[in-house]
This record gives structure tokens, sequence and C-alpha cells, in this order.
């Protein structure tokens, strides 16, 4: 193995990326790079990077110009981009900005060392394929140290769906299931590092099938590693929401009752335009078959507002969804187009009908999840500690709902299970204590 050397990643965008990251972390570690907090001692800074949002490449370019005086101070700094937006403009990337020596798509990140030579040599590497091979036969064994008891676990990648507007098929491409023996073996070694939450990731995770009963069956089977405590799952699709997986909520007991399903719109005439293929009504009945499984499971949602052509009508049918649906938490944004999507060839909605739309729509999604979490005070919930509190004696967990709650416990707990009584709902988390 090469000489040590301090590899810090900046991570942008969503779970998927987290877990991109430790698998770019563990490739390039056979390079001889270890990871640091500090970006001023690195030897190499990788961007690892999201097209979801408004603007997220003018954002690489501002943070990449923002290591240019790190680079003028240390002339032998490596510079990579990785992720969505290296796969969606990564020659660009490197006309702009001479100084990046490597830029790699989210589907070979696998071959970093071998691009790693290249860049040694003095040459600039640059690999957005969408390779035959799958990256996760040729990423090193997972060697984790200690750490937090809750871990990521990628899948299923890409999407088949095409919203109008998400980039997600053009930048992570088809969808792909890893095989679950794969995964089983995977998770049996977090978990023998410690971990006692899996969360299963995917663009369109419950479209899984690379078992052959689908996600439900990989959690039944997953639910069997003894020292797996917990199991969750996210992003949904509505119209991949099966029955077996509807049945699992109500039965298994290590799958979590918190549910991400976004909806993104009330309004059946945004839904069709947004290429969704599912109607408001189809949303609610799926809703009420999976609380008739599970009645105390929590919903979480995406929503957008301001999508090309949305009138005062469609914003309140999505306002009344979120009245009849009742989430626990959600995430909501104003439209943005995304450049080469569909949508992103329609005229855009005032932007300060936009705005107002949103702040409306916030208001009303803050106050459902504030009394979700005030209707946890004098409940018994289960929580898996993770770390240590910011006070003496105080360990931060979540719980089955994915509430962060805080609770005098000793540090021995960190990396179990306990029952917590809630005392106190704040902004953002419960205060409880250690239920006897």
């Amino acid at each position: 193995m090469a000489d040590s050397k301090k590899l810090y990643i900046k991570t942008y965008g969503c779970q998927m990326n987290v877990y991109d990251s430790e698998r770019i972390a563990e490739a390039l570690a056979s390079d001889g790079y270890e990871q640091t907090q500090d970006q001023s001692e690195a030897d190499m800074v990788l961007l690892n990077t999201c097209h979801i949002r408004e603007k997220a490449a003018e954002k690489v370019y501002s943070d990449l110009g923002r290591l240019k005086p790190l680079h003028d101070e240390k002339p032998d700094l490596k510079i990579a981009v990785a992720g969505c937006v290296a796969q969606a403009e990564g020659a660009e990337i490197m006309r702009r900005q001479p100084m990046v020596d490597l830029v790699v798509g989210p589907q070979t990140y696998h071959r970093l060392p071998a691009m790693m030579e290249q860049v040694r040599s003095g040459q600039q590497a640059l690999d957005t394929d969408f390779p035959e091979e799958d990256k996760f036969d040729h990423l090193p064994k997972r060697v984790l140290p200690a750490r937090n008891p809750s871990a990521f676990l990628t899948v299923q990648e890409g999407c088949d769906k095409f919203c109008a507007f998400c980039v997600v098929p053009y930048t992570r491409g088809a969808e792909v299931s890893r095989p679950a023996a794969r995964i089983l073996k995977e998770a049996e070694a977090l978990t023998e590092r410690g971990v006692r939450e899996i969360t299963l990731l995917g663009q369109n995770v419950n479209a899984y099938h690379g078992h052959k009963d689908g996600l439900a069956g990989l959690i039944w089977e997953l639910s069997e590693i003894d020292a797996l405590k917990r199991i969750r799952f996210t992003t949904s699709h509505p119209n991949d929401m099966d029955d077996a997986l509807i049945e699992a909520h109500g039965t298994c007991d290590k799958l979590m009752p918190y549910l991400h399903l976004p909806v993104q719109s009330g309004s059946d005439r945004i839904l069709k335009a947004m290429n969704r293929k599912h109607t408001a009504d189809q949303y609610r009945a799926l809703i009420a078959r999976i609380r008739d499984a599970r009645p105390d499971l929590m919903f979480s949602g995406d929503f957008i507002v301001g999508f090309p052509g949305e009138t005062d009508a469609d914003f309140e049918a999505t306002m009344q969804l979120v009245r009849d649906v009742h989430y626990g938490q959600a995430y909501s944004f104003k439209y943005s187009a995304r450049p080469g999507t569909p949508a992103a060839e329609k005229e855009d909605v005032p932007a300060d009908v936009a705005t107002e739309r949103l702040h409306r729509l916030q208001e009303l999604l803050s106050a459902q999840q504030y009394a979700t979490q005030a209707s946890m005070v004098g409940r018994d919930v289960h929580v898996l500690f993770e770390k240590k509190g910011r006070q003496d004696g105080q360990l931060i967990g979540k719980s089955d709902y994915l509430h962060a709650v805080h609770c005098d416990a000793p540090v021995e707990m960190i990396g179990t299970v306990q029952r917590v009584s809630i005392s106190k709902s704040m902004t953002n988390s419960l205060t409880g204590i250690l239920a006897k």
C-alpha cells in the first residue's frame, strides 16, 4: 500500500450519496488514502455531488472556486468530483475548472484506483460510463471501524419512472437491483461491527427485484439476522407498494413504523403532467391500506409546489391531501427546472406565487409534525441509542418513528435499544427518561 494520504469528502444530497461516499473512501483506501474531517490537511478533496435541487451544478462550481486558494497553497492537492453532477457535466467541469484532476460518475467509482494511476501520471481522469459490470462486485470488502449503530445499505439504483421533473433516470440510469445474497452478506458484516439498524436505499427502493419475493422477501430474510434489530427503507414510489410489502409493515417486528412515500402533488392534473401515473385518490387509498396493516405507522412525504401549470385549485388540492393524510414529517420544495427533463421546457409559475404557496404548505406540514411529536408525550417508545449528547450523562438516539430522542442514560447503552418514556416535545426532537 502507498504511504498514507488524507482524503476529505464533501457529500451533497441524499442518503444514497452518504452510502456512496463511504464506498468511495473504501475504494481509495487501497490507494493509501485515509479520511479526514479537516479539509486544510487533505491531500485529496472529493466533492460527491447531487443534481436534484436547483442550481446544483452552480453550487459545485462555486465550491470548486473556494478550493482554488487551497490548491494554490498546495499544488499537489488532488481535486475530484463524483456523483450526479459529475455524471451530467463531466467534461464541462474539467473545461471550466482545469485544476480538477478526476471526474467520476455514480456507477463507476469502483474504477477509482485505476483512475488514480492516470492522475499520478499527470493526466486528468474522466469516467461517466454506465458500465455493464456491477460496481459492487469490484469494490473492496467493507472494513469498518467502530461506528454509528445505524447504517445505510444500497440495494437498488436508478429509476424507470421518468417523472417529468426528475434527472435521476439520466444521471443514475435504469433500475438495477443487487442480488439478495450479496446484500445479506454485507448486512451481516455490518452487524458484526456493531450496526443494529439498517436503512435499505434505492432511488425507487420498493421496485427492488433482486429477491424472488421482492423487497418484502429481502426484509424478511434480513430480519433473521439476530444482531440486526431494526430495518427501514427509502425512497418509495406509490405504484410499487405491493401487497407483500404492506403485509410486512403489519407483521415484521423489525420493520419500523415509518414510511417515506412521496406523492409530490394532490392534484390529478398536475400528477398527470408530472408523469406520476397515479391519482391523488389512489394514493389516499394506498395510505388507508397501509394504516389498516399498521395503524401507528408514521408517514413522511415529498411535495413540489409551483410545478409548471399549477393553478390555485391545484395547490388547494395538495393542501387537502396533506390534511387528509396527516404527515409526521415531510419535505417540500419550490419547483426548479432540471435541464434535460420534459418539464424544463414548460413555462414556470411566477416565483412570488410559488414562494407564497410553499410558505403556506410548510406551515401546514410543520403544524402536523409538531402535533405528531406532541402526541408522543406520555408514551413509551423504543430508542436505539447512537451517540453521546452535549450534556454529561445524556445519550441521543432514534425512536421507532425516527424521532431524535434525548435521554439520560449510561454510555454503555450506545448501540442498544431501550424503552423510553417521552416527557417533552421540542422543535425537532423529543426528551424522555428510561422506562422502568
